[in-house]
């Protein structure tokens, strides 16, 4: 495993770090034996952050995690969770205020069966009413949170790198970490864009999602997946070419990810113990000389006359369907 200084923290972690969404129903059917076998045997293999929050199955995600760290000593890995989503009713999907950011932090830590956690971020901002709740109302809470001991750090977790640059400049309360997902990838690599203005502010950088949330892999993505057909499309035409190959578009892409410069770790969420050690296989000894000739392929065919993304996709209609829940008589 390699390892790196997270900027903005004294935390040193290692490239690829685990991802707790996969702890509950949004990429399959969740076995919680499973799930924390699959997380010690990541801490096995040499990951060291865990990062997870409410939203990933209402809390079955963090209570996975906390028993799967129950026994293990506090000062051997880090966990990042999150406040501002939490329920999968429309309604009370996002609550950014301070009373219930508190509250949230208080839940992760029950959930979790820690007295801490090492990162504690906003998440998805691009849904809050306003950006002004965030910087007077959920941020300061964190930083309350923080000088509890509640948390060590304070970070940023949006599909919005944008949204959150602008948090950062505007924010009175200091930011140590951005967690930006699915733009560190074959099809849209925006993140580098970024990194050094982050890397400026001493801002540490995670990336999430290297297949784009299942966009570049032979299974490709779930029904839910906010992408549009046309871009579903294109990624279904690369896996083909790959699977033409013998070839599994997941690994290549995975790969790309793994090696774009100024990222502190890549958050991969692992299905079962087999994906864990063909991604860490990838980071060891690196692509073959087919599936790199594959990836120049794969890339000048469908990736580099146009950058593929759901900018401006997922907002409006989170405010459309709240207007008609809205107008919805009781």
């Amino acid at each position: 495993m390699r390892y790196n200084k997270l900027i903005g923290t004294d935390i040193k972690i290692s490239h690829i770090s685990l991802g707790g969404a996969s702890f509950s129903n949004i990429y399959g059917t969740f076995d919680e034996a499973q799930g924390v076998g699959l997380i010690k045997t990541s801490l096995d293999h040499g990951i060291n952050y865990v990062e997870t929050g409410p939203w990933y199955g209402q809390g079955t995600s963090e209570l996975t995690i906390g028993k799967a760290l129950s026994d293990v000593p506090r000062d051997t890995f880090f966990v990042g969770s999150k406040v501002g989503r939490y329920e999968k009713e429309m309604e009370k999907m996002f609550d950014f205020s301070a009373e219930k950011t508190e509250a949230g932090v208080d839940n992760t830590l029950r959930r979790l069966g820690l007295d801490y956690v090492d990162i504690i971020q906003v998440h998805d901002a691009t849904f809050a009413p306003d950006i002004s709740v965030v910087l007077k109302e959920t941020l300061p809470a964190l930083e309350r949170a923080v000088r509890d001991g509640k948390a060590r750090y304070i970070g940023l977790a949006d599909y919005d790198i944008d949204l959150m640059q602008e948090i950062v400049e505007e924010s009175e309360v200091k930011i140590s970490t951005i967690l930006s997902y699915a733009k560190s990838t074959l099809f849209d690599n925006r993140l580098q864009n970024y990194t050094k203005y982050f890397k400026d502010k001493g801002i540490g950088i995670i990336n999430a999602a290297t297949t784009g949330m299942g966009l570049l892999s032979s299974k490709g993505p779930q029904i839910w997946h906010p992408a549009s057909d046309d871009i579903k499309a294109i990624c279904r035409k690369a896996s083909e070419y790959c699977k033409s190959k013998d070839v599994e578009l997941a690994r290549i892409a995975t790969w790309f990810s793994l090696n774009q410069p100024d990222i502190d770790t890549n958050i991969c969420g692992f299905y079962n113990v087999e994906q864990l050690l063909d991604t860490l296989d990838v980071l060891d000894k690196g692509l073959t000389d087919v599936e790199k000739n594959v990836l120049q392929e794969i890339q000048v065919r469908f990736f580099d006359k146009v950058t593929l993304h759901w900018d401006d996709v997922e907002l409006p209609a989170y405010k459309a369907e709240m207007e008609k829940l809205q107008k919805t008589p009781e």
